[in-house]
C-alpha cells in the first residue's frame, strides 16, 4: 500500500509540530500535574493534622480563597497592580533597547564578538548562584577585607551626576509632565533594562541576519534613505520576532515580580498552600490575559515573509 505524499504546507506543519514537541512533552510530564494540584489547592482549605509526620487533607471551599485574596488580603492586589504597571513600563523600553542594540551589534566592526558577549554577560550574571557570590564578595569588600575598596565605593556613591539638574532643565524646555515622568522612570531603571535585554538582543540579531541582502540592495537602488530602509525593510522583517520577545519579556518580568515572592513566602514560610496557590493562579491568569491581548493586537500588523 503506497503512502500518500505530503504537500509542502503539510511538511511545514509537521516541522512546526516537531519543533514544539519537546515543550508539549515537558509540559505534560512535569508541569500539567502541578497545575492541576494548584487548582485543587486554590479551591480548597488545606488541613494539616497535628502530630502527623506528613500528609494533608483538602476541604472544598469554592471561591472563598479567591475572594479573600482580592478583597481582604493586605498586599496581594497592590503587589499585582505594581507588577502589571512595572511590566507594561519595562516591555516597551526593553524591546526598543534590544532592537536598537541588535542593529548596532549586527554591523561589521572590530571586536564585534567580544561586544556581543559583554552585552549578553548580564544574563549569565543574573543567575542565582552568581548573584549570591557577587553579593557576598561585595559584603566582604565593604565589611573589612579591603578598607581601601570600601573607601572607594563610599566616595563613588557620593560623587555622582546631579540628575535633578537635568530633570529641571527638561522641565524648563516645556516637555509634557507625562513624557518627563516616563523619561525619568526609564533613566532610573536603565540597569534593569540593560540586564533584561540580553536574550532579546540575540533573537533580534538572528532575525536581522536572516534578512536577505538583496532586499537592502533593491532599497538602495530605489534611492531609499536609511530611515526608509529601516521602516520598509528591517522592521517588517523582524516584526514576527517582536511578539516572541514580548512574550519572553512579560513572563520574565512576572518571574521577578513581588507577586511571585509573596506566593513563595505564603506557601513555604507561612505554610498556607491554598492561599499561595490562589496567588500563583491569579497572577498566571493575568499574564495569560495580557499576552492574549497584546499578541492579538500586534499580530494584525505583523508581516510574515514566505
Amino acid at each position: 500500500m503506497k503512502l500518500k505524499k505530503l504537500t509542502l504546507s503539510q511538511k511545514k506543519s509537521l516541522k512546526g509540530f516537531l519543533f514544539v514537541s519537546p515543550f508539549v512533552i515537558g509540559f505534560t510530564a512535569f508541569y500539567l500535574r502541578s497545575l492541576i494540584m494548584t487548582v485543587q489547592f486554590s479551591f480548597s482549605e488545606t488541613i494539616m493534622p497535628e502530630g502527623a509526620a506528613a500528609g494533608h487533607s483538602l476541604s472544598f471551599v469554592g471561591f472563598r480563597n479567591f475572594i479573600f485574596a482580592l478583597t481582604e488580603h493586605g498586599s496581594f492586589t497592590q503587589d499585582l497592580t505594581v507588577s502589571v504597571f512595572n511590566m507594561s513600563f519595562d516591555v516597551l523600553l526593553i524591546i526598543f533597547f534590544s532592537l536598537f542594540m541588535a542593529i548596532l551589534l549586527n554591523q561589521k566592526f572590530r571586536g564585534r564578538t567580544l561586544t556581543r558577549a559583554i552585552f549578553f554577560l548580564p544574563v549569565i550574571l543574573n543567575s542565582e548562584a552568581i548573584n549570591d557570590a557577587i553579593i557576598m564578595a561585595r559584603a566582604m569588600m565593604v565589611g573589612g577585607m579591603s578598607p581601601v575598596s570600601a573607601d572607594v565605593m563610599e566616595a563613588s556613591g557620593t560623587a555622582g551626576v546631579n540628575v535633578m539638574y537635568y530633570i529641571y532643565m527638561l522641565n524648563e524646555l516645556g516637555l509634557p509632565a507625562g513624557l518627563l515622568d516616563y523619561v525619568v522612570g526609564a533613566v532610573s531603571r536603565i540597569n534593569l533594562i540593560i540586564t533584561s535585554s540580553g536574550v532579546q538582543m540575540i533573537i533580534f540579531i538572528a532575525a536581522l541576519q536572516s534578512i536577505s541582502p538583496s532586499l537592502y540592495e533593491v532599497a538602495k537602488i530605489e534611492g531609499a534613505t536609511t530611515y526608509e530602509t529601516f521602516w520598509k525593510v528591517t522592521f517588517p522583517m523582524v516584526s514576527p520576532l517582536i511578539i516572541t520577545n514580548i512574550v519572553y519579556t512579560v513572563v520574565d518580568s512576572f518571574i521577578r515580580s513581588p507577586v511571585v515572592t509573596l506566593s513563595y513566602e505564603t506557601i513555604f514560610t507561612h505554610i498556607n498552600f491554598s492561599l499561595g496557590s490562589v496567588f500563583s493562579l491569579l497572577s498566571m491568569m493575568v499574564v495569560c490575559l495580557l499576552l492574549f491581548v497584546v499578541c492579538a493586537i500586534i499580530s494584525k500588523r505583523t508581516f510574515y515573509h514566505n
